[in-house]
C-alpha cells in the first residue's frame, strides 16, 4: 500500500491502494476512483478541495467524510426520483456502485441569480448556457423558474459553459436522452429543495451528472453536497435581499471568494495563496456546519490515526461480498 497524508492535519490528500480484481485507477479532483472487474466503482473522496477548477495545495480534515456521508443520505433519499449508482457506502470516506458510463455534461440547475452566474449577468451578459435570464435582476434574486445551465465535463483544467442545442447538435448527449436528464435534473433539484426548506435552508443552485449502466440512466457521483451545491439560510433571506445586503450562506463560495480577495481565480499565471493552518481548520469547521446544518445530526469525527488501512480493509471485506 502506497498512500500520502498531509502531515499537519492528518488528512486524507491521496490513496493508492490496489485491490483484487482492479482494473483501473482515476484521480479526480476530490475523489480517487477505482474500477474493479470493469463492474464496480469505488470512490474514495479524500480531503482535497478544489476551487476555480484547481486543487488547492491543503487538505481539509474531515471534508472527505463531510462529503461521502452527505451525498450517501441525499442519494438515498432521492432514489424513488430517480435511480442512482449506489450499491454499498462501506466507510464513512466510501461508496461503492455500478460502473456506469458517464454523460460528458455536468447538468447545473439555478434557482438563484449567484455565484458564476451573477458573475456572468455583471459583465452585461443575459444569455447564460443558450438560457435568457430576465432583466433588472439583482445578485441572488429568485428565478421566475430554476434554468438549466449546462457544463462540458472536463478531465483536466475548466469546466465549459454549453447549450443544450450545442450539446444535441454535436453529439455529446442524444436528443432523447438529454430531455431525460433534464426531467431527472428539475425533479431532483425539487426534491432537493424541499428538503432543503425543512431545515431552514434554500438549495441555490446545484450540478448532477448522469451516466447510463444497461442502457438505463443512472444519477452518480455526490448530490446536494458543499462542493457541488451552494446554500442560502432561509430566515432572513427577503429581508437581506431588500436590503442589499449579502446571504448568509452555507457553501463552499467562501473559500472561492477568500481566492478572489488573495488575486486567484484559477487564471493562467496567477498563484495559489499560501493557505495558514487556522485557516485550514476554519474551512474544516464550515463543512462540518453543513453537514449538522443539512443533515440535523451531530457529526461524529473518525479516528483518523489509521484512516488509510481502516478504509482500505472495509473496502476489501465490501468488494468479497458483491462478488
Amino acid at each position: 500500500m502506497n498512500t500520502t497524508m498531509n502531515t499537519v492535519s492528518d488528512a486524507i490528500r491521496e490513496t493508492n491502494f490496489q485491490f483484487k480484481g482492479q482494473t483501473s485507477f482515476y484521480k479526480g479532483k476530490v475523489r480517487d476512483v477505482y474500477t474493479i472487474e470493469n463492474k464496480f466503482m469505488v470512490m474514495v473522496v479524500s480531503d482535497r478541495i478544489s476551487a476555480f477548477d484547481v486543487v488547492l495545495p491543503r487538505a481539509i480534515p474531515f471534508k472527505g467524510q463531510v462529503l461521502n456521508e452527505i451525498a450517501a443520505y441525499m442519494l438515498r433519499s432521492t432514489a424513488d426520483v430517480v435511480p442512482n449508482w449506489v450499491l454499498d457506502v462501506p466507510d464513512p470516506n466510501v461508496t461503492i456502485g455500478k460502473m456506469c458510463t458517464p454523460f460528458k455534461v455536468e447538468m447545473v440547475i439555478r434557482g438563484y441569480l449567484s455565484g458564476h452566474a451573477w458573475r456572468e449577468y455583471q459583465s452585461g451578459k443575459r444569455v447564460l448556457c443558450g438560457v435568457r435570464m430576465p432583466d433588472g435582476m439583482r445578485e441572488n434574486d429568485k428565478f421566475p423558474n430554476p434554468i438549466i445551465t449546462p457544463t462540458t465535463k472536463a478531465s483536466f483544467g475548466h469546466d465549459m459553459d454549453i447549450s443544450a442545442e450545442e450539446i444535441i447538435s454535436k453529439g455529446i448527449v442524444s436528443e432523447k436522452d438529454y430531455e431525460q436528464l433534464e426531467k431527472y435534473t428539475h425533479a431532483v433539484y425539487q426534491r432537493g429543495t424541499e428538503m432543503a426548506a425543512k431545515r431552514g435552508l434554500i438549495l441555490v443552485d446545484t450540478k448532477y451528472e448522469f451516466g447510463k449502466f444497461d442502457d438505463e440512466i443512472f444519477l452518480i457521483d455526490e448530490i446536494h453536497t458543499p462542493d457541488s451545491s451552494r446554500y442560502f439560510y432561509a430566515e432572513g433571506y427577503k429581508e437581506r435581499q431588500q436590503r442589499g445586503e449579502a446571504q448568509k450562506q452555507l457553501s463552499k463560495e467562501f473559500v472561492r471568494q477568500w481566492l478572489i480577495e488573495n488575486n486567484f481565480q484559477g487564471k493562467e499565471g496567477q498563484v495559489v495563496p499560501e493557505m495558514p493552518d487556522n485557516w485550514v481548520d476554519q474551512i474544516s469547521r464550515r463543512y462540518i456546519e453543513l453537514y449538522e446544518k443539512l443533515i440535523g445530526q451531530e457529526f461524529v469525527r473518525q479516528d483518523t490515526s489509521n484512516q488509510l488501512d481502516r478504509i482500505e480493509q472495509n473496502i476489501t471485506t465490501a468488494l468479497s461480498k458483491l462478488n
